[in-house]
């Protein structure tokens, strides 16, 4: 259950609505989705968010889909159930085949064993795989 009740454009401050209507021209639809609902409780947080989200979302070094599926592992390492759905919706819809995904959570389920194995066995990390700067 929601700790907050999700806010209709009826009940959002104007400055929730302002961000409601950039979400919907971004995303080209008029559905606002329970996230950015919750958040208009605070529609500087709100604004905050939605403007670092389509930023770091955008098209760039790395293409859509491969944002949204890194989306869906760090969502499923860290449990976020809503994120979850969204970001799976969200990969779909960029091209995520059901191929693509159940090897993603091959990977990921991979990683999640071993990053385990490596902490409990505290290995130190060979001199050859440490990042320095450039």
């Amino acid at each position: 259950m929601a700790t907050v009740p999700m806010l209709s454009d009826d009940q959002a401050s104007p400055e929730s609505c302002a961000t409601f209507e950039a979400i919907r021209a971004a995303r080209g639809t008029d559905y606002v989705n329970n996230f950015w609902r919750a958040l208009a409780h605070d529609p500087a947080l709100l604004a905050a968010t939605w403007n670092r989200l389509a930023q770091v979302m955008a098209p760039g070094a790395l293409d859509p889909l491969t944002k949204e599926l890194v989306y869906l592992a760090v969502s499923v390492a860290n449990g976020c159930d809503y994120c979850i759905h969204s970001h799976t919706a969200a990969a779909r819809a960029k091209g995520m085949s059901d191929a693509q995904h159940a090897e993603l959570l091959a990977v990921i389920a991979m990683a999640s064993q071993t990053n385990a194995l490596a902490t409990a066995l505290s290995v130190p990390v060979d001199e050859r795989f440490r990042v320095t700067s450039p």
